[in-house]
């Protein structure tokens, strides 16, 4: 996947809020953030996140599914976490 750079300006009080919320929540930082929040809104109405292969969401599917059977999973806060890490 090719990545391409963009500048964004927001007011200061915006910012000061992002980069406790990144904190907050595990992001790495606010560039984190914002990518999260666009993918979230953008694949908002998709069924599936289109940057996944189908090979990866029949994985991804199949993980959850044991995972809930065995009780693996806890809440959506350590998940992020993990995935965040």
């Amino acid at each position: 996947m090719a990545l391409q750079q963009i500048n964004l300006r927001l007011p200061v009080n915006l910012i000061n809020a992002a980069k406790n919320y990144a904190e907050h929540f595990g992001f790495k930082n606010v560039q984190e953030l914002t990518a999260e929040a666009l993918r979230e809104k953008v694949m908002e109405e998709s069924e599936f996140d289109e940057t996944f292969s189908k090979e990866e969401i029949l994985l991804i599917e199949e993980l959850a599914k044991v995972s809930i059977k065995k009780g693996l999973l806890g809440t959506e806060e350590e998940l992020r976490k993990i995935l965040k890490s």
